[in-house]
């Protein structure tokens, strides 16, 4: 198979400059040429991106900085190898350029030499910094999957104290993607995409702690007493200090703590009135507070020992409105308002993801 030959993609409007280019680059490397800065990024923005541009500084209408400025803004072109083409000298032209996120300059009147040489050496360290990003992009692949399995394994021995744990887990999982990216549509700065992926694969490290409750406790079929209430109420600490334990061991993980905040805090109520803690408000950190709408809403609609499955608009109801024992208080309102406007995409998972 023959090798393919690297894209440059030339932005100069002087015809004599052009088939020096040519000339120059032409039997080595793949050429396209734009005579503007309009039509270069017209033709930038879709298609195929080349491997490396060289732009001219001087062009009819926008001028080669600011076609710079605007491929260095978008997200699609934003990596773009560029080398300014310029017959200017001054050492604060091309302070410009860097800044601007040039790699290069090559000066007019072209020297054959110095163009091949600046082109190459660019087009090298580019394949460098590509193989340095796909080795990173792997490494951290591992580390997710590796991280993943561990919870994943937490989660398991988890369902084999308490059968009812599985399904749970899986939809509260989900549940808690979809009201966290619901946050962030609306609160940006607070919940990004990255943190709804993050949040979503720690919850089911919610209730991991009940591994360490008694089975006489963790398995009764009618209500706790008070006694038995406050041993349940240990399993926030037990997991939390299961994550944390697992952390000095493995290392320091963005994914096992939010787990931690999510078993240790998840029972506690915007209100103060939750438990282990009594913290009240944004004392609670946000992926506990997320988690406390998502697991109250799994458990009324959900048939344990000790009462029926609720249907879903009166699980619905409950959680903003309040029965006596569940009240709209003990839940961020931000996160409440969310469950609002989509609850009925939690009800499609709960049907899917069927006990």
């Amino acid at each position: 198979m023959a090798h393919k030959k690297k894209q440059l993609f030339i932005v100069e409007d002087t015809p004599a400059n052009i088939d020096i280019l040519f000339t120059v680059l032409g039997d080595e490397y793949d050429l396209r040429v734009a005579v503007s800065g309009e039509i270069a990024l017209e033709a930038l923005a879709q298609g195929e991106l080349p491997d490396l541009v060289l732009l001219d500084i001087m062009l009819p209408g926008i001028d080669g900085y600011e076609v710079c400025r605007r491929l260095k803004k978008d997200p699609r072109t934003r990596d773009l190898c560029i080398i300014f083409l310029t017959a200017l000298d001054d050492s604060g032209d091309q302070a410009r350029g860097f800044n601007l996120g040039a790699v290069d300059y090559i000066t007019k009147p072209f020297d054959p030499l110095v163009v091949r040489a600046r082109v190459r050496t660019q087009l090298e360290l580019k394949s460098y910094r590509d193989q340095l990003e796909e080795q990173v992009r792997k490494r951290t692949e591992a580390l997710v999957h590796a991280q993943e399995a561990t919870i994943a394994s937490m989660a398991v021995i988890a369902e084999y104290r308490d059968p009812e744990t599985g399904e749970h887990v899986q939809r509260t999982r989900e549940y808690v993607r979809l009201l966290t990216r619901e946050l962030g549509r609306e609160f940006p700065d607070i919940c990004d995409e990255l943190q709804c992926d993050v949040l979503a694969q720690a919850a089911p490290l919610h209730d991991i702690g009940k591994v360490a409750i008694p089975d006489a406790v963790l398995l009764k079929t009618g209500r706790l007493d008070e006694e038995e209430f406050a041993i349940m109420q240990q399993h926030t600490l037990f997991g939390s200090e299961a994550i944390k334990r697992t952390m000095q061991i493995c290392g320091p993980s963005q994914l096992l703590h939010t787990g931690a905040e999510i078993a240790e805090f998840h029972h506690e109520k915007w209100d103060g009135s939750g438990y282990p803690h009594g913290l009240r408000g944004d004392e609670i950190p946000l992926p506990a507070r997320i988690m406390a709408v998502a697991d109250v809403y799994d458990a009324l609609i959900s048939k344990r020992p000790y009462k029926k499955a609720l249907e879903h608009e009166r699980a619905v109801e409950i959680i903003l409105n309040g029965d006596g024992y569940t009240s709209p208080e003990h839940f961020d309102p931000r996160v409440l308002d969310c469950f609002e406007r989509i609850n009925g995409a939690l009800l499609e998972i709960a049907r899917r993801v069927a006990d």
